[in-house]
């Protein structure tokens, strides 16, 4: 049975779902420009969600699950972080979903909670980053209503330029 018919519960993420989540790391490395090593994405990826459930821990953050039927299906994280303006905006670290699970408002759900969550804080914006290749995401974030702020560019080193 596909997500979209089973009743999905967003709720706060429990030491015992932490398995689950870290099995959702890879979840997290689609996008990502194809010259990175795709072994150091996943790492990077694991020590994100690490990172974020500690900061839940230490309740300098927080971390919802999506749980159906058949158990973690999707993880979202948030915190707090200042913008370089100087101003404090509440920032998602993560957002992965079971590709099982895909498509079926998983996301929105798990990104709705994250919001109010943020909303709690006193913060009046929400930020967060993903590959630029990662068009199904931006599509996703979009049709949420987020706006791209900044794009990031990078040259790779491996000649001189002219050379190439």
């Amino acid at each position: 049975m596909s997500v979209e018919h089973q009743f999905v519960r967003i709720r706060p993420i429990r030491e015992e779902d932490r398995h689950a989540v870290m099995a959702l790391a890879h979840r997290l490395t689609e996008g990502v420009a194809e010259w990175r090593d795709p072994e150091a994405v996943v790492e990077a990826a694991r020590q994100w969600l690490a990172g974020s459930l500690a900061s839940a821990r230490e309740q300098r953050g927080a971390v919802f699950v999506a749980e159906a039927d058949d158990g973690v299906v999707g993880v979202v994280s948030v915190n707090t972080q200042k913008h370089f303006t100087g101003t404090v905006d509440a920032y998602v670290g993560e957002l992965a979903v079971a590709p099982h699970a895909a498509r079926g408002g998983v996301g929105r759900q798990l990104m709705a909670a994250a919001e109010t969550w943020a909303r709690r804080q006193g913060v009046r914006h929400l930020t967060l980053e993903t590959g630029a290749a990662n068009t199904t995401a931006r599509h996703f974030y979009a049709a949420l209503g987020y706006r791209e702020e900044a794009i990031r560019l990078t040259r790779t080193l491996d000649e001189e330029p002219g050379n190439e």
